[in-house]
């Protein structure tokens, strides 16, 4: 293939992939988004394959046979809530690429650098394998604690401050020797070194991130696999990876700032993690917490009945019950009462960014009536009835009443504000970041115990009748 359609097909690709963040940006946009973005991915490996490639095919074709098979398995067997798990096992997949062809372009034998280029090239080799190892090993921990597999509580070592301090020095002296060995042509145990300290650094920073940071976690390691992914370009010379790599690397940076703000979170306080890990006391532990009012279907269903605003917000619990359709049906069926029903999204609602809004949007839930945090949050002393669906710590009113509580000052939906709050659980237990709710206590709040989708369906044949 010409040189020529090789740019221009690189260029095109290049353009979809921006196309397809811009459109991923917006609910109403975001199946045009992922549209662009696969058919900028196909043009760019047909124009790889086709125009770059020139032996071994018969390797190449296994290897996207058999990942192409893996991809559609896990397409069609993962539910919607293991996605942040799947997100995050993806990432390390990412992560080791740039390992393994970090040390497949330092051994290559045909490469032929001398003097400032040879630095430049090994400098590149040495961050790529650097970024890719932290985020092989962190994305296998963070798929570890999305699972349950590993405590999502922090594990906080003594003098861990400390401890990756003396990594990151570690690392940066063995650059260095790295640098001064490979001019005179070896390298590789200072590299092996460095390969081991950045896999061990990645276990330890997410091992000491609190559950409640998880959705930072997520969009942080998808902003290192995006620059694992720019370094191997840059080993590669491959412009289109270099561009695709930073696009993800810095879009993955912007969500990580979006949702420390949304938790009143500063980055490198995530990183340094502890976040839920003192504070905070067991539901129903304390007689000062108050009585919990129970309520049954029929009640509940009477309530929403007689509103004419109601405010649903969903959590995680919404996720794992499979419930998002039975809300839909509920939703449906109140607007046609002519009850206002609109949906309350927290920006770090679920274990991963998007995850509501993904579920709202697969329930056909109107995008028009989906709103953010910060957009109806006002709105509360006018809602007659909110219902939260195993939602947590984001709608936890000691964030703004308990100055010491591990969340204090991250911004919640304040929908004890509202006339009345509906609350789905299973049972009295704390969230994510093992925090007690007052929300549970408050004189306006129902509790509606159970299994949210038998909840919402019994509430749905009440409204139903």
């Amino acid at each position: 293939m010409p040189t020529g359609i090789i740019t221009v097909s690189y260029i095109a690709a290049t353009i979809l992939f921006i196309l397809a963040l811009g459109g991923l940006s917006n609910q109403e946009t975001s199946r045009r988004g992922n549209l662009y973005g696969i058919t900028g991915m196909t043009i760019a490996l047909l124009a790889t394959i086709l125009g770059l490639v020139t032996a071994n095919y018969n390797i190449l074709i296994g290897g996207v046979i058999i990942g192409g098979i893996i991809g559609l398995v896990l397409a069609r067997k993962v539910e919607m809530t293991q996605m942040p798990e799947l997100v995050a096992i993806l990432h390390s997949l990412v992560g080791i690429a740039a390992v393994l062809v970090g040390y497949a372009n330092f051994m290559d034998p045909a490469s032929h650098f001398s003097g400032v280029e040879k630095t430049i090239h090994d400098v590149e080799t040495y961050l790529g394998i650097l970024i890719g190892a932290v985020t092989f090993t962190g994305s296998v921990i963070a798929f570890g604690k999305l699972s349950a597999r590993i405590t999502s509580k922090p594990l906080l070592l003594p003098a861990r401050h400390w401890l990756n301090l003396i990594l990151l020095i570690s690392v940066i002296w063995l650059c260095f020797d790295f640098l001064d060995q490979s001019a005179a042509g070896s390298g590789i145990v200072p590299l092996s070194i460095m390969t081991a300290i950045a896999l061990v650094f990645g276990i330890h920073m997410v091992m000491a991130i609190g559950g409640a940071d998880m959705p930072v976690v997520i969009s942080m390691l998808n902003s290192y696999s995006g620059w694992a992914a720019a370094a191997t370009g840059f080993m590669l010379n491959n412009d289109l990876l270099i561009v695709t790599g930073a696009l993800v690397g810095s879009s993955g940076a912007i969500l990580s700032y979006i949702m420390c703000r949304a938790m009143n979170r500063k980055f490198l306080a995530v990183i340094a993690g502890g976040f839920g890990t003192s504070g905070g006391v067991p539901a129903g532990s304390t007689e000062e917490a108050g009585e919990v009012i129970s309520i049954n279907a029929e009640e509940a269903a009477n309530l929403l009945a007689d509103a004419s605003e109601v405010m649903i917000i969903p959590g995680y619990g919404m996720a794992v019950a499979q419930a998002q359709h039975i809300v839909y049906e509920i939703t449906r069926i109140l607007r046609e009462k002519g009850v206002n029903v609109r949906f309350g999204i927290h920006p770090v609602a679920g274990r991963m960014p998007g995850h509501m809004n993904v579920l709202l949007a697969e329930a056909k839930v109107p995008y028009d009536i989906v709103f953010e945090m910060d957009e109806i949050n006002e709105d509360f002393p006018d809602i007659d009835v909110s219902v939260v669906i195993g939602a947590n710590d984001i709608v936890n009113p000691s964030a703004q009443e308990v100055p010491d509580s591990p969340i204090a000052g991250m911004p919640v939906l304040e929908c004890w504000k509202g006339k009345t709050t509906i609350v789905l659980k299973r049972s009295m237990a704390t969230g994510y970041a093992g925090v007690d709710n007052p929300l549970f206590y408050k004189e306006n709040t129902r509790m509606l115990f159970g299994d949210a989708k038998d909840s919402l369906e019994n509430v749905l044949a009440i409204l139903h009748s």
